[in-house]
């Protein structure tokens, strides 16, 4: 029996191989060493089996020591892990060893992870994700590479590694484990893969191509997805408009791509969340959303409480909350242009009667010189597009009547100096 390696590995690399000491993962080991390539194995004891798991890892390395392979073991306690984290224990030994494997491929220097994998284990990984109501990505099965990781069986069928071990005379251990159907997956290779393959005796080759047909689909999906965010993530927000116009597809995808490990229902809840265009927020774990002037952020804005503070001429005022520090003097006005960011002149008469900086305040309404109406500042706050986090930043200068000047929109009518005035000087510098 031959078995071809695809992937092949480079012949240059230093390889870890994960070996458990099973049937898989012992071809795959032979393979390797058979074909001279620079292979270290690593094996991974998660304090499940107890004396079983004691003589796999002996095993293994024992094989190790007398065909002349390097050899590392690391060691774990799965049970305690999922308890602490809150996952099977099926989920605690995968992140353990993974984690073991990635540690270790560190401190060795090695260019490749390879596991043994089969086109079996790619038939039950798909019938276990539709279980779960997975999409095209859950779908298209366990990939033959990712990242670092290399799966060179992935191609070959469970039938045709034992035929290999057998004509080899390689030996191997078996999981004790692997006969009880307390796990889902071996409810899964024992009950429901032998009724799918009365009906399709080839049934693990056809759910090799389901997969990779929808790997496929999801490639260019996810293609689309990413171009979306390339051209429209601009300063942490997105048009909700250009996010509404994308098929479902896509839209969802751009939606997990920025928030990676989103449940589907709080994916729809955030496409939802984008149908509307009023000011909203929406909790996501340990993320908030923005949704404002037809724009999402990713992030909900700081927000601003601007303390209320008098100013008198001949004084300034700091307020740290805005970097920014307010002085007024007193002067005669010759006709110098207003600049509402920087400097601003008020009439003298009302200022002396006391000039206070402050936030916004419900109900607050302007008389803007030159427009001959009276606007409330929420109008004029939505006519020159200012976000809900703008509005909370706007200093107010205002009088006991009123607001006087809007920093950077407008000064009402009342308080605007005509030449020759005595007015105030109000000027406005970073801190």
């Amino acid at each position: 029996m031959s078995i071809k390696l695809d992937p092949a590995p480079g012949r240059g690399e230093k390889l870890l191989c994960a070996v458990s000491g099973g049937a898989d993962s012992m071809c795959l080991l032979h393979l390797l060493y058979a074909e001279g390539y620079n292979v270290v194995v690593a094996h991974f004891e998660h304090g499940i089996r107890g004396e079983e798991s004691l003589r796999d890892a002996a095993f293994v390395e024992g094989w190790c020591r007398e065909h002349g392979v390097p050899f590392v073991l690391g060691h774990g306690d799965a049970p305690q892990y999922a308890s602490a984290h809150g996952l099977s224990l099926e989920e605690a030994a995968r992140a353990l060893r993974y984690s073991f494997l990635f540690k270790t491929l560190q401190e060795l220097g090695a260019a490749r992870i390879l596991t043994a994998h089969n086109r079996d284990d790619n038939a039950e990984t798909l019938l276990f994700n539709l279980t779960r109501g997975s999409g095209a990505a859950g779908l298209s099965g366990i990939p033959r590479e990712r990242g670092l990781i290399l799966r060179p069986l992935l191609g070959t069928g469970r039938g045709e590694i034992e035929a290999y071990l057998r004509e080899n005379h390689v030996p191997h251990v078996e999981d004790s484990t692997n006969e009880s159907d307390d796990y889902t997956r071996n409810l899964i290779r024992h009950q429901i893969v032998p009724l799918l393959r009365e009906i399709n005796p080839r049934f693990s080759e056809a759910a090799a191509r389901t997969a990779a047909l929808l790997d496929r689909d999801e490639e260019f999906l996810s293609g689309l997805a990413a171009d979306f965010l390339t051209r429209e993530l601009k300063d942490g927000s997105l048009p909700l408009a250009a996010l509404n116009a994308l098929h479902p597809a896509v839209a969802s995808r751009a939606v997990r791509r920025l928030f990676p490990g989103l449940s589907m229902e709080r994916c729809e809840a955030v496409l939802d969340f984008c149908r509307d265009s009023e000011y909203g927020l929406l909790q996501l774990p340990g993320q908030t959303l923005r949704r404002e002037q037809g724009r999402l952020y990713l992030t909900p804005g700081e927000e601003v409480r601007i303390q209320t503070r008098r100013l008198r001429p001949g004084e300034s005022a700091e307020l740290p909350e805005l970097g920014l520090r307010v002085s007024c003097a007193l002067c005669r006005y010759h006709g110098e242009i207003h600049d509402l960011f920087k400097t601003s002149y008020l009439k003298y008469e009302i200022v002396s009667t006391g000039l206070f900086l402050t936030g916004r305040r419900p109900g607050d309404t302007i008389r803007p010189k030159g427009r001959g109406v009276s606007k409330k500042l929420s109008t004029l706050f939505k006519e020159a597009c200012y976000t809900r986090a703008r509005r909370d930043a706007c200093l107010i200068l205002r009088d006991e009547n009123g607001p006087l000047l809007v920093r950077g929109l407008a000064i009402d009518e009342r308080a605007a100096p005509e030449i020759g005035d005595e007015a105030a000087r109000v000027s406005f510098e970073a801190m």
